[in-house]
């Protein structure tokens, strides 16, 4: 058995020009090397395959048995080598029948679906979307066993391998219902604002969001009195009590146009976040995942006008 680490892999590109144009010159011209060189070459290959490989009839180097036995096997290599070096495919929204899975919340769902599923329909009719919760605790690990393509949240300390882009910055809100009695003039006074119980959005089971952080700070604490682990679960909750609770802003309109509910600043300075679209290094380059990063990127873009 040939040895493959001791061969110059090099000689089967000279062998298939010389199959396929039976002259030593022409097989040089060919692969852009001398006369020489082709000849040396030749001379390296029946040594390796023990064979003549190409004898002289004429003005031709005629294959041999052997020759003719491998040329095929010899072929379908070099393809399979220059496939692999060759650029990716490009992806094709249109034909494509890919499935995509995006982790994300329900809020950051609410906000891009309308307008991605458009995209879809017009762009790329056969692909379909699978939409599962993001879990801060396991995402990275489902992005490396390709389980998901991209993660949508709020995420820090990530890995190295992970590559993140911020698609928008957020701010908090006061949300209430309608003829709140804490509520003057759509304003509320701090003192109102840790009166009132209090509903909570998270994720980690607690009742401490960073609402809870700046209020110690200033040796304040409101009452959690309602914890949930989707935004939509909070509207319907607020019109029918009195709790308060604070909410990204691009949740507004929707809030506001589809429950009896009041949108009011903050007696308290908050930080910003980001908003940001998380994926695995190993699909950095996918045309398919840069196809989808595009896509979510300018609707994000048109979100945060």
């Amino acid at each position: 058995m040939i040895d493959l680490s001791a061969t110059d892999l090099n000689l089967l590109v000279a062998f298939e020009a010389l199959y396929t144009e039976q002259s030593v010159t022409l097989a040089a011209q060919r692969i852009h090397v001398g006369q020489p060189a082709m000849s040396a070459a030749l001379g390296r290959l029946r040594s390796l395959f023990a064979d003549d490989l190409f004898v002289r009839v004429g003005r031709e180097m005629k294959p041999t048995a052997k020759a003719e036995a491998i040329a095929p096997q010899v072929t379908a290599a070099l393809n399979t080598i220059r496939s692999a070096l060759a650029e990716p495919r490009s992806f094709d929204p249109a034909s494509s029948q890919m499935v995509f899975t995006l982790a994300t919340s329900d809020y950051f769902a609410s906000l891009i679906l309308p307008k991605l599923l458009e995209v879809l329909k017009e762009k790329a009719p056969h692909v379909d979307l699978r939409l599962i919760t993001v879990e801060k605790e396991s995402f990275v690990e489902l992005l490396e066993q390709n389980v998901i393509d991209l993660a949508l949240g709020t995420f820090a300390n990530l890995p190295s391998h992970v590559l993140v882009e911020n698609l928008l910055f957020e701010r908090f809100l006061g949300v209430c219902r309608l003829n709140h009695p804490a509520l003057k003039l759509d304003q509320l006074s701090l003192q109102d604002f840790v009166s009132f119980p209090h509903a909570l959005f998270t994720l980690r089971r607690d009742a401490v969001g960073i609402v809870d952080q700046k209020l110690a700070e200033q040796g304040l604490q409101r009452r959690i009195a309602l914890t949930v682990p989707y935004w939509f679960a909070l509207p319907t909750a607020i019109a029918a009590s009195d709790l308060l609770a604070a909410i990204p802003s691009c949740l507004e309109q929707h809030f506001i146009k589809y429950y009896p509910v009041k949108c009011f600043e903050l007696p308290l300075a908050l930080p910003t976040w980001s908003v940001a679209m998380a994926w695995s290094k190993l699909k950095d380059r996918d045309p398919a995942n840069i196809w989808l990063r595009k896509i979510i990127q300018t609707i994000s873009q048109d979100l945060d006008m």
